[in-house]
This record gives structure tokens, sequence and C-alpha cells, in this order.
């Protein structure tokens, strides 16, 4: 049977609908987003359509938690005070009396900053031809690079996290971690279990039962189901099953840190065996997205092949991750900082600085335990 004529990229790909179509598939696809741990958010969609590389991010705190008043009929007012103040008397209330108006007290602010990550990659036509046979090309396509930006974002998410952890362990006491590590592997003792991991929700204190989705490597989710630990509910369609850990939706990611490149309590690297779990509360952390004009490209190369040609697919996205509660407080490269762990990078403590006075603000815990 003869050959059907080949469909090249730039016959399918509209960038107009292609793109859109990309975005809003890379976070159907992304676990992060539909958990509601990381939530878009449209301020930070405006901030990157403006410019700049940093964004101050402005927070309101807490109300402190200071004594109240106790209600009185006394009818000093503060035009008394101003007249006590000057030596005079009026309306029969003496110089230097005490006056029992209340006094308003006013609500404190920190400034978060986030920070631009722009990101791109592109993929030739050799590797996107099994993709091309398919019913519906243009949904292949999509689906790869959709599925890919989807790693792509949770890979920045973590971290993103672990430098936040980094500064947590060197800044701040390591307030959000449980670490049960110790000095080797104890069957039993060092590895995951529930009392270890409510133990880390009390970092939280009162505030734990905000932690509402846990993130995990598949070394450590094997550990939970075989104490039998984890309970499976349908999705809303009833298509999948979600697997969930005392009624929070658990999230499956071998890209979590693991040995070396996990992070201990007191923000110094893991040894072989270690692994953390990380708990967290609805908005955690926000996402903020821009499609660029140039957002999807597709180039010909007519000479390419021997004159042949080639069809290259160039995606290009514009996010900020940012963690609630907290500040980039790196000098970022043109396009942002990398996932790399070195200076100005999101995976570095010396990148990040908390902003929120209380840690049960931060709705984020870690456990650190060793699995062997």
């Amino acid at each position: 049977m003869a050959a059907g004529p080949l469909t090249k990229v730039s016959d399918i790909v509209v960038p107009e609908i292609f793109t859109p179509y990309v975005q809003q598939l890379t976070e159907e696809k992304a676990r992060l987003v539909q958990s509601g741990v990381l939530a878009r958010d449209p301020f930070l969609d405006n901030l990157l359509a403006g410019g700049g590389l940093t964004f101050n991010v402005p927070s309101f705190r807490d109300l402190d938690n200071e004594e109240e008043n106790v209600s009185t009929d006394d009818v000093a007012d503060i035009i008394g005070l101003t007249d006590a103040a000057v030596g005079g008397v009026f309306s029969g209330i003496a110089a230097g009396t005490t006056l029992t108006d209340s006094v308003p007290k006013k609500i404190e602010t920190d400034t978060e900053i986030a920070v631009r990550l722009s990101r791109n990659n592109s993929w030739s036509q050799a590797r996107l031809a099994r993709a091309l046979a398919g019913a519906d090309p243009l949904s292949a396509i999509a689906g790869r690079v959709g599925f890919y930006w989807a790693r792509r974002l949770q890979a920045a998410f973590i971290a993103m996290m672990q430098g936040v952890s980094k500064d947590n362990g060197v800044n701040d006491s390591g307030d959000y971690a449980n670490d049960i590590v110790g000095a080797g592997f104890v069957d039993g003792v060092t590895n995951f279990s529930a009392e270890a991991f409510l133990d880390a929700t009390l970092t939280m204190g009162d505030s734990m039962e905000d932690l509402v989705a846990v993130m995990v490597h598949s070394v450590v989710f094997n550990r939970m189901q075989k104490n039998n630990l984890i309970d499976f509910i349908p999705d809303a369609e009833g298509r999948v099953r979600i697997p969930t850990f005392l009624g929070r939706e658990v999230i499956v990611d071998d890209g979590m840190p693991t040995g070396t490149s996990a992070v201990r309590g007191d923000g110094t690297a893991g040894v072989a065996g270690v692994y953390e779990t990380w708990l967290f509360g609805s908005g955690a952390a926000a996402l903020g997205t821009m499609a660029r004009e140039d957002a999807t490209e597709v180039e010909r190369k007519a000479s390419a092949g021997n004159g042949g040609g080639q069809d290259i697919l160039h995606s290009r996205v514009e996010w900020t991750l940012h963690p609630a509660g907290h500040a980039y407080i790196g000098t970022p490269a043109d396009g942002g900082p990398a996932n790399a762990a070195s200076t100005n990078n999101l995976n570095i403590a010396t990148s990040w600085d908390r902003r929120r006075p209380e840690r049960k603000q931060i709705k984020f815990a870690r456990l650190v335990t060793r699995e062997s």
C-alpha cells in the first residue's frame, strides 16, 4: 500500500490556537495544580505581563494576639487628651489624666518577592514523527508538549521548595521539618510511619489540619502501601483512583529529593537512603503564567536533510512560581533562575527568605526519613 502524503508540523500548528491549548493541557496534567497546592494567581499573571525579572508581592500579616480591651462607660475622648497635654482642663478632665479611649492598632504587612522563569525547548520533525502518524496529529503533538511542560513545572516547583527548605534549616531553626533519619537505618524507627507523619503535621501547631496534600517518592509510597496506609478514591469522573493518606491526596513523583539531594532538617544534605516527604496546604504556592507572542513557532529549515527539509517546533513559557510567605532574594540571570543548586538559582538557601513571622502561616511541612 502506498504511503499517504507527509503531514508536516507547519501544516497543522497554528500558534494562536496551539499555545493556549498547550497551556491549558499543562495545568490539567500537573497534579500540583489539580490538588490545589499550586494555585493559579491572576495577580501574578498581570505582573508577568509587565516588565522585570522580580516582582513585589505585598501580603498582610495576621492580627497580633494582643489582649483585648475591657469596655467601660467612661466618656473621655481624644479631644480631652489634646487639652490635657498642654496643661489645661477640658470638660472637667484634669491635665495628666489617663484616658480610656481605645487606641486603634495597625495591621502589619510583608513584602514577598516572586521571580520570572523564562523557559523554552524545541523538537524537530523526526522526534514527532510517530505522533504525526496519529488520527489527530494536532492533539498528539499538543499532548507531548503539554505533558512535557507539566513535568517541567513540577521539576521547577521541587527545586524551589528544596531551596526554601534549605533556607528554613539554615535561618529558621528547621521548624518546617520532622527529621527522623538518625545515625543509620533502623526498620520501624527511621522509615515512614503514621506517627512520624503526624509529628510532621505538628510543626504547624493547631493549624495542622490546613495540610491537605502529601508529595512523596515512589519508594516512600511503596512503604506506605506495605503498611496499609493508603486509601484510593475515584476522581470526579470516576476514571482515576486518587491515592489518599489520612484524608489527604497523595502525589507520587520520583523527582522528589533523595540521598545526597535530600535536605535534612538543619538544611544540610542527606545521605544514601534518605527521602523527603512534603505536606502542603491549599495555596501553599502560587503560579503565574503568560502566553508570549512567540510562545509557539514553527521553523522550516529547507536545507536540512540534504535539501529534504526539516520542521522544528519551538515552545516557550513564562512562569512565576511563588512559595507563599517567602521572598526570592537572589540576583537572577536574564531568563530567571534555573533549577540548579547553585548561586542565584532555585535550589539554594541564599535565594530565599521567609517573610511571615509565624511558622503556622507557612502551609508547608516536611518529613525526612531513612528508608534503607
